[in-house]
């Protein structure tokens, strides 16, 4: 399997390719950048690294890497301000981002490439993705609250001194101030984690709220975030690679998961070699169902100003 990141040379870029290196699953990494010298460095650092990892291609370019690639992943844009939420950021990525999809269709996708957006706002951003390239649904897959996901694992592994593989908690929703922590299934080891001495209230909503201000303080004490999304992002490209039939909260065009429609967010998603396999429409409580709701309609107010500046 053949992935393309178009931001190749950025921080999160960058970092997706070495956990796909690391990872030894895809065979060819190649790394897009408007800044070419910049790709090709990081192209020429993990190239070195290869006779101790796995036998892969690495290499660096431009669009004529698109055609043959098996998932693009599109990780370039305007980095986040301290202050800004991921919506703040429509305004200044939207037209990067028409302008690289724009691209795309010029040089051509395989028959059957998945497009893997994780630029910000990812929500909106796929959804654009989605309409402007005219492809099926199935094949559009944001990174949405992977991302989200295990940083809250991380966080409430952190709080109750647990190792992180064992605790299973979702975020659905948007990926940013909507976002909806799914309690109503969080375990550890198998175990509701509401039965887990030692566990209350007061933990439930101090973890939420520091999960959903990581991407601020990670930005406020390093410039940006890299490693963890980079994991995000190489989760999702190894279950399309193995066709795993994973279930995971990416962000995809709604078309009635908990009513929700003509809008990407997150919800349980199978994803395989096709893209999206099928959604999962779990019993939540009802409050986060309204929660999910309340997400897709914040994001559906924005998409109508995106698609009228756009003249969609």
């Amino acid at each position: 399997m053949k992935v393309s990141i178009i931001g190749g040379g950025g921080l999160v870029g960058s970092c997706a390719a070495y956990a796909l290196q690391c990872g030894a699953i895809v065979r060819e990494i190649a790394l897009i950048d408007v800044n070419q010298d910049l790709a090709a460095g990081h192209a020429l650092d993990l190239l070195h690294g290869g006779p101790s990892v796995a036998d892969q291609v690495i290499t660096s370019g431009s669009y004529e890497q698109i055609p043959d690639s098996d998932v693009v992943c599109i990780t370039a844009g305007l980095r986040r301000k301290p202050d800004e939420s991921r919506l703040d950021l429509i305004n200044r990525n939207v037209d990067l981002f028409v302008a690289i999809l724009d691209q795309i269709q010029q040089v051509g996708l395989k028959k059957d490439a998945i497009v893997h957006v994780v630029s910000n706002p990812v929500d909106i951003l796929t959804y654009l993705a989605a309409v402007r390239l005219g492809l099926p649904h199935t094949r559009v897959i944001g990174l949405g609250t992977q991302l989200d996901t295990i940083r809250f694992r991380s966080l409430i592994a952190q709080q109750l001194r647990l190792p992180p593989t064992q605790v299973e908690a979702l975020i659905l929703g948007e990926h940013g101030d909507s976002m909806v922590p799914i309690w109503s299934s969080a375990t550890v080891g198998g175990l509701p984690l509401d039965k887990w001495p030692g566990w209350g209230p007061s933990h439930a909503n101090g973890l939420f709220e520091r999960t959903r201000g990581s991407g601020a303080e990670v930005i406020k004490r390093k410039g940006g975030a890299g490693f963890a999304v980079g994991i995000a992002i190489r989760d999702v490209i190894h279950c399309i690679a193995l066709n795993q039939h994973r279930v995971l909260p990416v962000s995809t065009v709604q078309d009635g998961a908990f009513d929700i429609r003509n809008i990407a967010l997150s919800v349980p998603t199978i994803v395989g070699r096709a893209g999206v396999v099928d959604r999962v429409t779990l019993d939540l409580w009802p409050k986060e169902v309204q929660g999910l709701r309340r997400s897709g309609t914040a994001l559906r107010q924005t998409w109508e100003t995106v698609a009228k500046r756009l003249g969609i």
